[in-house]
């Protein structure tokens, strides 16, 4: 199994609109960053989990020709806006987008994108077919099975997810200690770490340091960086030697 990095940034991304900051304003690579989001390769099929603003251009960038499903960790924006684009999928492979998501989310896509819902069938609109899901594990097709993590952004429940020896949280502030349990035994950890400073609805440095702690996995990996919280070359001499930062276009195979 292989995760790719498909986005590493905040909900403005970096470099940020406007913005003449020393990281906005950065040549080095690693610290031009799209709207959070990942690949997971299995199997020769493909999934993606949150279609953010930037879905278009992720697959591009990935060159990802095929793609059977979609999982949403919640309905904010950057992680929904571009489900849109799924209809080049539909006319490639010729079949309904398969997409898991809670209640919650089902409501926000069919408000945001109620063309798609509406059974007008205007030509070119996308296809999908939802899958509702709750806080237990699900199976994606032809692909493994995943297992939710419930954590609060603020006071927004939000799906992270684990596969196997592998979890993703992204927008996370609070972790109830039964959550935690279900991410124990994780080897391959990435989780939020908006930056240094104290945040309303985000991990910051301190506090994903502390969950990395908890969980203890062989690698961890930090993601949804702000441009506040500095380059990634000067971010990684800081961290424990187990810790890394994310990058847009990192792979990591398991």
């Amino acid at each position: 199994m292989k995760i790719t990095i498909l986005g590493s940034g905040t909900s403005q991304g970096v470099p940020v609109i406007a913005c003449e900051c020393d990281v906005c304003a950065s040549t080095d690579s690693l610290d031009k960053r799209l709207r959070a989001s990942i690949l997971i390769s299995d199997k020769d099929q493909n999934f993606v989990i949150d279609t953010g603003p930037d879905f278009r251009q992720q697959m591009l960038r990935a060159h990802v020709k095929s793609l059977r499903a979609i999982i949403y960790t919640h309905e904010h924006k950057d992680h929904v806006a571009g489900m849109d684009d799924v209809r080049a999928f539909n006319y490639c492979e010729r079949r309904d987008m398969e997409i898991f998501c809670t209640e919650r989310v089902e409501n926000a896509l069919k408000k945001e994108f109620h063309y798609v819902f509406s059974n007008d069938n205007y030509p070119g609109i996308p296809t999908v077919h939802l899958n509702r899901i709750e806080n237990k594990s699900f199976q994606l097709p032809d692909g493994p099975m995943i297992t939710p993590i419930e954590v609060m952004h603020y006071k927004m429940p939000v799906f992270g997810y684990r596969i196997n020896d592998f979890t993703y949280i992204t927008d996370a502030k609070t972790i109830a200690p039964t959550e935690i349990e279900k991410v124990k035994g994780t080897k391959i950890l990435i989780v939020n770490a908006l930056h240094r400073s104290e945040h309303i609805s985000h991990f910051n440095l301190e506090e994903a340091l502390a969950f990395i702690a908890i969980i203890q996995p062989e690698k961890a990996y930090l993601t949804h960086i702000s441009h506040l919280f500095g380059k990634h070359s000067e971010i990684e001499e800081s961290l424990p030697e187990n810790v890394f930062i994310a990058y847009d276009g990192l792979e990591i195979e398991f």
